[in-house]
C-alpha cells in the first residue's frame, strides 16, 4: 500500500515538474536559437561546400567535397576520417546540444529557480529526472530540425538523394560497428546500453543522495 502511494506520489510530481520544465523551455529564447542553428547548420554545409567544387580556394588542390546530402547527416568515409564530410556533419549537434544542456540548467541556478523549488516541494530526483526527460526531448528535436535543414540544402545545393551512398542515420556508430557487423556486435549494444544507464543511473543516486545541488 505504501509502495502504491509512494508511486502515486512520484508520478505526480514527476507530471508537475514536466509541465514546468516543458513551459520554461519552450518561452526561452535558447531553444528556438538552437533550433535555427540546428536548421540553418546542414543549409550553410551543404550550400557552402558545393562552391568549393571539390578544389581549394587558395592553394588549388583538390579537397573531399559532399557528393550525397547523407553525407551531411552520417559520414561516408568513416568516424575516423579527417576530410570534410566527415567532420562537417549532424555530429556537430553534439556539441550544441551540450552547450543547450549547461545553458538551461545553469539559468536553474543563476535564477535562484532551484533553491526555490527544492525549498517548496521537490526532491532532487525529480528534478535530474524531469530535466533528463526534457533535454532529451529538446536534443531529439534538434536532430529533427537538422535532418529537415539537410534535406533543404541538398535540394538547394543539387545534390543527389541516393541513400546508397552516405551512412544515413549511422553516426558516430561506424567507428565502433561498421554497417557489416554481425549478430555478435547487435547483441553487445543492445544490452550494452541498459547496463550503462543503469549503472550511470546507481552512481548518480548515490552522489544525489550525499551531495546538495543548491
Amino acid at each position: 500500500m505504501n509502495a502504491n502511494l509512494n508511486n502515486n506520489d512520484f508520478g505526480k510530481r514527476l507530471k508537475s515538474m514536466l509541465k514546468v520544465d516543458f513551459r520554461r523551455m519552450f518561452t526561452t529564447p535558447t531553444v528556438w536559437i538552437m533550433f535555427g542553428v540546428s536548421l540553418a547548420l546542414p543549409i550553410l554545409i551543404l550550400v557552402m561546400t558545393s562552391f568549393v567544387g571539390g578544389q581549394d580556394p587558395e592553394t588549388g588542390e583538390a579537397v573531399a567535397t559532399f557528393t550525397n546530402v547523407w553525407q551531411a547527416i552520417g559520414s561516408a568515409g568513416g568516424a575516423m576520417s579527417m576530410d570534410l564530410t566527415s567532420m562537417c556533419n549532424i555530429n556537430l549537434l553534439y556539441f550544441l546540444a551540450a552547450i543547450f544542456v549547461c545553458v538551461f540548467v545553469g539559468e536553474d541556478f543563476r535564477s535562484g529557480y532551484v533553491k526555490n523549488l527544492f525549498t517548496v516541494r521537490s526532491k532532487k530526483v525529480d528534478y535530474v529526472f524531469s530535466k533528463t526527460v526534457v533535454l532529451f526531448v529538446a536534443a531529439a528535436g534538434m536532430f529533427v530540425v537538422y535532418f529537415i535543414g539537410a534535406m533543404i540544402g541538398g535540394g538547394i545545393a543539387g545534390l543527389s538523394f541516393d541513400v546508397a551512398a552516405g551512412m544515413l542515420l549511422f553516426t558516430m556508430i561506424p567507428m565502433m560497428t561498421p554497417l557489416n557487423s554481425g549478430a555478435f556486435n547487435v547483441i553487445l549494444c543492445v544490452a550494452g546500453g541498459p547496463l550503462f544507464a543503469f549503472g550511470l543511473g546507481a552512481v548518480s543516486n548515490v552522489i544525489l543522495n550525499k551531495t546538495s545541488l543548491v
